[in-house]
């Protein structure tokens, strides 16, 4: 289990790279997710879910842009053990989601498809495809579906070079706050 000050060393260590395929850092990106949600008046919990959502991308490094390789890195899974213990299920959930909430949002919003990055067209495809009816619904009743939903509108939005944002440590003081209720 990681505990926040491993948290905040990993994004110090590697926060920096490159987020694959797109115009900011996984730093960046974790910030602007994490900012978004605060901005909409979201929980401790969801904030925390969007600030650690891509977090296995940095603890299962695939290198560059893996998706052009054909490689899906599963990172919506990965982190989930390194977090277990630390965060309460409303934290885990959304971020086990996310990847699925995309799946969901092409099969609900006609538009979504067309918007998603070049990254993210090819990620959904390695990650499954397009939600069918079925899937869609059963991926509704899903403890922390709603969230995820959120989340992954919230991630779309956080790939802007240069947008300013609190420091890691704000949202930090969020998890913990988070962490503290497990």
């Amino acid at each position: 289990m990681l505990s926040l000050a491993d948290i905040q060393l990993l994004y110090c260590r590697d926060g920096g790279r490159q987020y694959s395929g797109e115009p900011v850092t996984q730093l960046e990106h974790a910030l602007q997710t994490a900012h978004l949600a605060e901005q909409s008046g979201a929980s401790d919990e969801l904030v925390t879910a969007c600030l650690l959502h891509d977090l296995g991308h940095m603890l299962n490094d695939q290198g560059e842009t893996p998706t052009l390789r054909g490689v899906d890195d599963t990172h919506q899974y990965y982190a989930l053990p390194f977090l277990r213990g630390l965060f309460p299920d409303a934290v885990l959930d959304a971020i086990k989601l996310h990847v699925d909430a995309k799946r969901y949002l092409c099969q609900a919003n006609a538009g979504y498809h067309a918007r998603l990055s070049d990254d993210s067209k090819r990620s959904l495809a390695l990650q499954g495809g397009v939600f069918d009816d079925l899937q869609a619904s059963t991926f509704l009743q899903q403890a922390g579906a709603r969230d995820a939903v959120l989340l992954r509108q919230w991630d779309d939005l956080a790939k802007q070079p240069a947008l300013e944002t609190p420091p890691l440590a704000h949202f930090l003081e969020r998890a913990a706050r988070c962490a503290a209720i497990v």
